[in-house]
């Protein structure tokens, strides 16, 4: 039987990494997305010496033409798609709104929302052949807080992913694509390493804060995104599962 493609833009670490091997123990052939040679290289030897078929793409999810060149690329080769985990993202740093550059501006959008619409529309045309396809955005509780201090355009970008993953559900739903999002809490990945270094107990006091009383692992949001893509959810569209462990009601 044909294996069922997926590919996943920033995984040469954090959660698109687990989310990358956990796709391929569930059998896909992964592609794996960065801009960091090396890593990309390290992690392809960590997943083939598992049994994984993986390959490593290298291209800037926030490059529109080296996007569309590559996914296509990645479909042409296999003749479909099947999985698209827009997982690449970030803080991108923090600023103020009073002092913030047009240029900051421009580089959080498009390292949040624009990546997510040119993987998407490259895409589109693959996952049309694919076997139940289906996008998989990620989405965060700044998308509804708004972000902590200086991260009001984090916020506003995530807030974007929210109403995108939506109106590309609605807009791919006639060809059987479907399209969700994942809000992932506070997970321990190296996004948090420098507070983790610098301050270790705010860090491990944020626990406090998480009704389940822990913070997530990368396996956690992994294990959603292999439901979300699996057959077994053949039939959600256009939702948002938070994965936080209660974090976003408060306590």
């Amino acid at each position: 039987m044909e294996k069922k493609v997926a590919i996943i833009t920033g995984a040469t670490g954090g959660i698109g990494f687990a989310v990358a091997k956990r796709l391929g123990k569930d059998g896909y052939t992964v592609v794996l997305n960065g801009i960091n040679a090396e890593a990309g290289a390290e992690r392809i030897k960590e997943l083939t010496d598992e049994g994984i078929t993986a390959e490593y793409y290298e291209f800037d999810v926030t490059n529109e033409d080296a996007v569309t060149a590559n996914i296509k690329k990645i479909g042409e080769k296999y003749g479909k798609i099947d999985v698209l985990v827009n997982n690449a993202g970030g803080l991108g740093g923090r600023s103020r709104f009073e002092e913030m550059t047009t240029e900051f501006y421009r580089n959080v959008m498009a390292l949040n929302l624009d990546s997510v619409f040119f993987a998407s529309r490259a895409a589109i045309p693959f996952l049309k052949d694919g076997e139940h396809p289906s996008i998989i955005n990620y989405t965060s509780n700044a998308g509804w807080t708004a972000g902590g201090p200086g991260a009001g355009i984090y916020g506003t970008s995530k807030a974007g992913v929210h109403a995108i993953t939506r109106a590309l559900a609605k807009d791919l739903a006639e060809y059987g694509i479907r399209v969700n999002a994942v809000s992932p809490g506070t997970i321990d990945t190296p996004f948090h390493a420098q507070i983790k270094a610098t301050k270790p107990e705010v860090f491990a006091s944020w626990a406090n804060n998480i009704m389940l009383g822990r913070l997530g692992q990368p396996e956690d949001v992994a294990g959603v995104v292999s439901f979300l893509a699996s057959k077994d959810a053949s039939f959600i569209t256009a939702e948002t599962v938070q994965i936080g462990g209660g974090q976003a009601l408060g306590i």
